[in-house]
């Protein structure tokens, strides 16, 4: 996260590394910062039954999501959150479509976390009577919305461009101020609420009623406490933004200090620490959302928040055409600010609720929100510079290029202003596709624990599978579902633009650096393996020619290649066998050990990813101590298409032509270039 602009950005890098409540903050100006708009969105989602539909959310948290994560921050305490640990259980190329289509949904979660929160900083920065620039007359209503979430996400952009350093410290100081103002405005709200107790009965008499202002209720006409818990259990997907902190705090796990005699690869200390970090911010975002619905819901009038009527149904326009879309619905005094409304002593309180309410404690209230929403937008810069390089490069489905900050910090600077400029800079627009985002990566950390539950116990399936992560997985699976169907599958149809958009790049991308000599090394496991690859480099000419066990004896086989290609007697020939790992895999460090059978000599390499980049490599590091080698092959049958797709898929394809065109293209010097001889019939 300190990374100078233009450097590589490098996951395997040690991070800075700090107490866990400090480096909580970092996570909380994404989670915290929520309060900004989560109170509005509730409301015009849930009506009045917000409260116990928050209920819910808040059990699922501490009880479903909450349990999953702490075992997701044992298995990737270096931050690799759910997409890593199901990197790591599903292998080859189903894997790596899985985690792009993994990084379309958090491309989606990350970019709509940065867009969303700076149109809600743009909402309360315009709403604030002190903002001199309102819209005029005739002038559209969104266009200085849109200007100013615009100015706040390039000048995000240009921090990074800059350099961003020290963000947990400052982090620590956004969250305190702004928990700090969050928990006087529910603190004094509930402590009116308990002086004025009518207002509450109010509430439940609305509820007793059905007076709910609920645009559709899932269950039509219900009655009852039983009603409105059954209704609640079905609004809670809804109000699914209040879960976003879950994947934010497993990614910053690199930053979380441990005990000083941790084991790098078990750090039992850090794990615990990270556990912690999950437990307090959830438990402290579950006490502020359920107290600022209960707030919102009894002291702000609906008619100040949302435009539904008290019986229900959609709003209308000026024509009588029905608003089936909220981020259609007219807007209110209170919507998207509720909590910074009665901070203004707006809706007829002044000062009645706590002394302090006013317009310069709601406009320092605005400037804190304002403040932690922009953060927000840094945390999710942050989390998508460390994630694209963590696989895109790795996998050569992005350029070098994106290993580096500043061309990343354009791209997706751009990325969001395209975004804000699509939805409008509309804080409800874009609420379905940040909770598609979240809920998806959420699902799949689910699905995660499950598998590796399952991987490491024994005996017959039902004491192999958890229960209670199958449940869990359960929920969440309904939630997203639910979230999709609510919103017309808007968030899948905009995460699926990500992913698409992610897939093709990524395909493109691996196709045109296929012809790279990716080639991180060879591993040498034993001194007599080092010796004999000495012993074979300092030939007056070595003859390579690869060999696949099984098919011919090496006698055989040698008889065949000195024949068809001519080979002196005098000449050592070294047999060079390759064996496939992950095809899928693009750049690797495979095991390569020296042999002797019936006298030849037999190099071995194990764990590669493509045979003509490990016999290119080859070559090309023998032909550094002395005279190039020469590489023989038969002759193969195989078609210019077949080939190339077995090649990029495969690791495998037309290895001749393969191999001669990388070392063409990976030594420039004709009179280093090992040679490639292909003769015979294969």
């Amino acid at each position: 996260m300190s990374a100078q602009p233009g450097a590589p950005v490098d996951p395997a890098k040690p991070h800075h590394q700090s107490f866990w409540l400090w480096v909580m903050c970092l996570t909380g100006v994404d989670y915290f910062s929520t309060l900004g708009y989560q109170p509005s969105i509730a409301y015009q989602n849930a009506g009045l039954l917000a409260p116990l539909a928050t209920v819910v959310l808040v059990l699922v948290t501490l009880f479903g999501a909450l349990p999953v994560y702490a075992y997701v921050a044992k298995k990737s305490f270096t931050g690799q959150g759910s997409i890593g640990m199901l990197a790591k259980l599903v292998s080859g190329w189903p894997g790596k479509v899985m985690v792009l289509v993994l990084l379309g949904f958090a491309a989606t979660g990350f970019v709509i976390t940065k867009t969303l929160s700076a149109a809600d900083a743009a909402v309360h920065l315009i709403e604030n009577p002190n903002w001199p620039w309102k819209a005029g007359p005739g002038e559209h209503p969104t266009a200085e919305q849109i200007g100013v979430t615009m100015l706040l996400l390039m000048l995000l952009g240009a921090t990074f461009m800059r350099g961003f350093r020290e963000v947990i410290g400052i982090a620590v100081v956004i969250v305190a101020v702004y928990l700090t103002l969050n928990l006087i405005v529910l603190g004094y709200g509930i402590n009116y609420l308990i002086e004025h107790p009518e207002k509450w009965h109010q509430w439940l008499d609305r509820l007793d009623r059905g007076d709910w202002h609920l645009a559709h209720s899932p269950l039509g006409a219900v009655a009852g406490v039983g009603g409105m818990i059954a209704v609640s259990l079905l609004l809670f997907p809804k109000l699914a933004l209040g879960l976003s902190g879950f994947e934010t705090g497993v990614a910053v796990a690199a930053h979380v200090r441990g005990r000083p005699d941790d084991d790098p690869q078990a750090p039992a200390g850090r794990i615990a620490n990270l556990r912690k970090l999950l437990i307090v911010a959830a438990v402290t975002m579950s006490v502020y959302l359920l107290a600022s619905s209960i707030v919102v819901s009894t002291l702000i009038e609906p008619a100040e928040i949302t435009p539904v009527a008290a019986a229900g149904g959609v709003p209308t326009d000026a024509t009588g055409a029905a608003l089936h879309k909220v981020e259609d619905w007219p807007k209110k005094p209170a919507a998207g600010r509720a909590l910074a409304y009665l901070a203004h002593g707006q809706g007829g309180y002044g000062n009645s609720i706590c002394p302090l309410f006013g317009p310069t404690f709601g406009t320092v209230y605005d400037i804190s929100t304002i403040v932690i929403l922009w953060f927000a937008g840094a945390s999710a810069m942050v989390g998508l510079l460390n994630l694209v390089p963590q696989y895109l490069p790795r996998y050569g489905m992005a350029p070098e290029w994106a290993r580096a900050v500043r061309p990343l910090v354009i791209l997706f600077t751009a990325v969001n202003l395209l975004v804000t400029w699509v939805f409008k800079a509309n804080v409800d627009a874009q609420g379905g596709a940040y909770a598609t985002g979240v809920l998806v990566l959420m699902t799949s950390a689910c699905v995660a624990a499950v598998i590796d539950v399952w991987n490491e116990r024994e005996g017959p399936w039902h004491r192999r599978l958890s229960w209670r992560f199958a449940v869990i997985t359960a929920v969440f699976v309904y939630t997203t579902v639910a979230n999709e169907v609510e919103k017309g599958f808007q968030g899948l149809i905009i995460a699926s633009v990500f992913i698409a958009t992610i897939l093709l790049t990524s395909f493109v991308s691996r196709w045109a650096r296929s012809r790279e000599l990716r080639f991180a090394g060879f591993k040498i496991p034993d001194p007599e393996t080092q010796l004999m690859w000495d012993t074979i480099r300092h030939l007056e000419l070595t003859v390579l020619v690869p060999h696949r066990p099984g098919r011919r004896s090496l006698a055989n086989k040698e008889t065949q290649i000195r024949r068809e290609h001519r080979i002196p007697r005098d000449l050592v020939i070294v047999f060079v066998q390759v064996e496939l790992a992950d095809a899928s895999d693009f750049v690797n460090e495979p095991v390569l050990r020296v042999e002797q059978e019936e006298g030849r000599y037999v190099v071995k390499i194990t764990g590669a990813a493509s045979i003509a980049h490990t016999l290119a490599a080859l070559a090309i590091e023998m032909a550094k101590v002395g005279r190039p080698p020469e590489v023989h092959f038969g002759w193969t049958d195989d078609s210019p298409v077949s080939g190339t797709l077995g090649f990029l898929l495969f690791g495998e394809g037309n290895v001749p032509w393969m191999v001669r065109d990388l070392i063409r293209r990976a030594e420039p010097d004709e009179s280093k270039r090992p040679l490639i001889i292909i003769a015979g019939t294969a």
